[in-house]
């Protein structure tokens, strides 16, 4: 089969003003390149980048071995997702694969694409999952998937006990890595 037999899916973007967006996002190849504690820092730095040069607010998030929840409210009306998805996992890949290299990894092998444009790739192609929240039943739905996503992985016994998820933050316990807008998402559900 040639190229132009297969089907790449494509994510659809709404940038509607004042709409929260439930995001998710995959390493490549589904691997687990955020297992690791330096390489989930790299991705809390780059959304707190983001987050203070697009004008986003974070509601909650989940870092998982090979993916990651998160939603965001834009805080400005012209807006776009694209942008800021590449403001939050190109400076990740940067700074991985940099520090694979540098330390001369053999993890380095298992971002290897095979290709010559781009040897190295620390996401999954396409823009992963993209769904406009509007109304505050679905955000505390897509909350508590987020939240529990950890414990029914067998990664934490409890939502508040996965430090790299804003479940310890919103119980009260720890502000994590991620800063928490917590009042305009409190404001958005009434």
């Amino acid at each position: 089969m040639g190229i132009e037999g297969i089907h790449r899916k494509t994510c659809q973007r709404w940038n509607l003003p004042w709409d929260a967006h439930e995001l998710t996002f995959s390493c490549y190849q589904r691997r687990a390149f955020l297992s690791k504690d330096r390489t989930r820092q790299y991705l809390a730095d780059a959304i707190n980048q983001a987050r203070d040069r697009l004008r986003f607010h974070v509601w909650a998030y989940a870092m998982m071995p090979e993916h990651v929840h998160l939603i965001i409210w834009p805080a400005k009306e012209d807006y776009s997702i694209s942008k800021i998805l590449q403001a939050v996992k190109q400076p990740v890949s940067r700074r991985a694969i940099g520090w694979l290299k540098t330390t001369n990894s053999p993890g380095l092998r298992l971002l290897a694409t095979g290709r010559y444009d781009r040897p190295h790739q620390f996401w999954q192609d396409g823009g992963g999952y993209d769904r406009n929240i509007r109304n505050g039943k679905a955000l505390t739905d897509i909350f508590n998937y987020i939240h529990n996503n950890p414990v029914n992985r067998g990664l934490a016994s409890r939502p508040e006990d996965w430090l790299w998820s804003s479940a310890p933050d919103w119980a009260g316990l720890a502000d994590g890595p991620i800063l928490i807008d917590k009042q305009t998402c409190l404001n958005s559900m009434g």
